[in-house]
């Protein structure tokens, strides 16, 4: 089967990339990772993802920049924001600016690839 659907992973925590990727194999879609945010702004200039993981606390910019600058150059792309500082200010922020949804750490793998199987539109 080949892999249609690509996912940009972005989190500054080398780990969380690596448990996020192989999670996300398994559902075989086309993963990549980054853990400098921007360097992940510069790929979207060169490839469109349909989805976007993004934690929202990371020392360059954080998760509210890193969507609205996705959205300019990808308003297709469904971005996650995903963190382990949640607050409902922050969700309710990032669901108005336009962010798919937002999940606080600690959460789940399971959560995450169901959740991405779903603004992916395949079946279960």
């Amino acid at each position: 089967m080949e892999k249609v659907n690509s996912v940009m992973i972005l989190d500054d925590e080398p780990i969380v990339c690596e448990r996020l990727r192989s999670t996300l194999e398994k559902v075989n879609l086309d993963i990549e990772t980054f853990i400098d945010p921007n360097e992940a702004i510069k790929r979207f200039a060169e490839k469109k993802f349909q989805i976007l993981i993004t934690d929202l606390k990371m020392k360059e910019l954080d998760g509210i920049e890193v969507l609205k600058l996705v959205q300019k150059v990808s308003p297709k792309t469904k971005v996650i924001i995903i963190t382990g500082f949640a607050t409902v200010e922050k969700a309710r922020e990032a669901l108005k600016i336009g962010a798919y949804d937002f999940i606080a750490k600690p959460f789940k793998l399971s959560q995450l690839r169901d959740l991405v199987i779903k603004a992916l539109g395949l079946p279960d």
